[in-house]
């Protein structure tokens, strides 16, 4: 817990992201990333590889941008910077741990944006939103979502259904589809090579491998076949409650293009 605050108390992030409780949420994913390392490490695995896959026969390695970099422990970060002539991590936060697994790497370089494009109607600066990609996705020859999709309207859609309405939207559903289909659109347009990582559904079960409840996480939108799935235990039996864990189903497109 003191770790936790300490974390908090001297994590570098705009105030926009502390408003917004981007900084708490990552402050608990590395708190929750060091409780269920054992579970986790086959999706960190599994993601790390897609993006791997993602790097071979490209014809220019010059520039890879990862979207939604945090701890880097999904993203095979010595890889990239290898690889790479500059790798580009971008995030709304950049985690402690981010930071160090990226400092031995001179090519490195971090980026504060906000990806999910909602922090100005947020903050009640404008009534419009939509993603725009920092001009370093235009540049470059890969472009990784980095288990990011699912992430994006978290945040958006517990505030609309706090205030009930925020601009013109009073549909948290409405909402979180409309964050979801703009990343992939604007994914869509950009001319790297794309890597989508993201859990699409979640399963609440119980220790008889019932499941209590089902979440779309990506709220209606399909991003098409994958040719890469798996589960991702995020909360084992007894993170959140004794006899009950949350698992996600993961997918990944190591070359992504709209269907």
């Amino acid at each position: 817990m003191l770790l936790d605050l300490l974390h908090w108390l001297t994590l570098p992030a705009p105030l926009a992201a502390r408003r917004l409780g981007y900084v708490g949420d990552s402050v608990r994913l590395a708190s929750r990333s060091r409780r269920c390392r054992r579970a986790w490490a086959p999706h960190l695995a599994a993601a790390k590889d897609a993006v791997r896959a993602a790097m071979r026969d490209l014809p220019r390695c010059d520039t890879a941008v990862v979207l939604g970099s945090g701890l880097l422990d999904d993203v095979p970060i010595d890889d990239l910077a290898a690889a790479f002539r500059r790798v580009v991590l971008v995030d709304a936060v950049h985690p402690w741990r981010g930071r160090w697994r990226a400092r031995r790497h001179p090519n490195v370089v971090r980026l504060v944006h906000d990806l999910s494009g909602t922090r100005d109607l947020l903050l009640g600066r404008s009534e419009a939103f939509g993603p725009v990609l920092p001009p370093a996705c235009r540049e470059a020859d890969l472009v990784v979502s980095a288990n990011l999709l699912s992430q994006l309207p978290i945040r958006p859609v517990a505030r609309l259904e706090a205030a009930v309405r925020i601009g013109p939207w009073t549909d948290p559903d409405a909402f979180g589809h409309r964050i979801v289909a703009a990343h992939l659109d604007a994914l869509a347009e950009l001319p790297a090579r794309i890597c989508l990582v993201t859990d699409r559904d979640e399963t609440e079960e119980n220790r008889d491998g019932q499941v209590i409840e089902r979440l779309d996480l990506l709220y209606g939108v399909d991003p098409g076949p994958a040719p890469r799935a798996w589960d991702w235990v995020l909360a084992p039996f007894g993170e959140e409650a004794r006899d009950r864990r949350l698992v996600h189903r993961v997918a990944a497109w190591p070359d992504w293009r709209p269907a």
